[in-house]
């Protein structure tokens, strides 16, 4: 582990399309070996079917929300204690909450076999502005689990 200095925080740039630096993280998270105009169309495919399926709101604005939809408030990380490990529940930081988001928005994309990740991606989305599907669901079992080891929260250092 390096003391030199703190490692700083990458920004993103603004897509083309949206100019939304939202938009264009999630471009990124989808990239897979480098091939960025494949995943920008992807991400742009799905952004279009969103707006065939919700059409009275503004694309980037119904993503902003699914993710906002989706982002983790508390999460357990394992403390060991005397020889015990707890699942001690802790705020998550936002720069986390976003990764976890897009994480799991994408997992679950991938999830729907049979179907076009463009697709996939899209209805997935439309289901976390509405508050529900997979992603949501993955939240809900995170918060579960944090509000179930809610008693070990002193063990938060």
């Amino acid at each position: 582990m390096g003391r030199r200095r703190k490692a700083s925080r990458r920004t993103f740039a603004t897509d083309t399309k949206f100019k939304s630096d939202l938009v264009w993280c999630l471009i990124s998270h989808v990239m897979n070996s480098g091939k960025k105009s494949t995943a920008e169309r992807v991400v742009y495919g799905a952004m279009e079917q969103v707006k065939n399926k919700i059409p009275d709101k503004e694309t980037v604005e119904v993503f902003t929300r699914a993710i906002d939809n989706i982002k983790p408030r508390v999460e357990v990380k394992s403390r060991r204690v005397g020889g015990a490990t707890y699942q001690v529940p802790v705020e998550v930081n936002p720069s986390r909450q976003m990764a976890l988001a897009m994480r799991w928005l994408i997992q679950y994309s991938h999830a729907r076999k049979g179907v076009p990740m463009a697709r996939a991606l899209a209805m997935e989305i439309s289901d976390a502005y509405q508050e529900q599907g997979n992603a949501v669901k993955k939240r809900d079992d995170v918060h579960k689990m944090a509000q179930a080891n809610k008693a070990f929260a002193h063990y938060r250092w």
